[in-house]
């Protein structure tokens, strides 16, 4: 099952973003490379700079899913304001549909 991850930064964090954005990538990468995580970026502001992440995984539940966005080292930072874990049905370009 897929889950969409809802985050949205805290404002004037942009700084911790920044600071946090290597691990924040090395754990996208390791979710990758498991096979866990489907797409992933960054909401943007009026200025075209982050302001949030929109993260999709598989897992299995959503106490998995919300295990899993509570790793994301941009949480452990304190970047968000607000995390949402939705189940999300992909149904238009689903590579795996």
């Amino acid at each position: 099952m897929f889950f969409a991850f809802l985050c949205t930064d805290k404002p004037g964090h942009l700084n911790v973003r920044m600071e946090t954005r290597p691990p924040h990538v090395e754990w996208l990468n390791g979710l990758n490379a498991a096979g866990t995580l489907k797409m992933a970026g960054p909401f943007l502001d009026e200025d075209g700079k982050p302001c949030g992440s929109l993260v999709i995984v598989s897992a299995e539940t959503i106490e998995a899913a919300r295990e899993i966005s509570a790793a994301d080292p941009y949480a452990k930072a304190g970047l968000f304001e607000k995390v949402e874990v939705k189940p999300y049905n992909w149904i238009f370009n689903n590579p795996e549909a």
